[in-house]
């Protein structure tokens, strides 16, 4: 078997390497989400905190 070979996947390549990239979006998809809707809350209380003390 050579690389050539493993890559083609036996003719199903398209949806053996289609369905990887979907696992992997999904996947970093799961751990940016968070970060990104933790500083987005953050900021929403630092505004918060700073409105009820003026």
């Amino acid at each position: 078997m050579n690389w050539q070979e493993f890559f083609a996947m036996g003719g199903y390549a398209f949806y053996v390497w289609t369905s990887y990239g979907i696992c992997l979006l999904v996947l970093m998809a799961n751990v940016i989400m968070p970060i990104l809707q933790r500083k987005q809350l953050m900021r929403q209380l630092q505004l918060k905190q700073k409105r009820s003390r003026s």
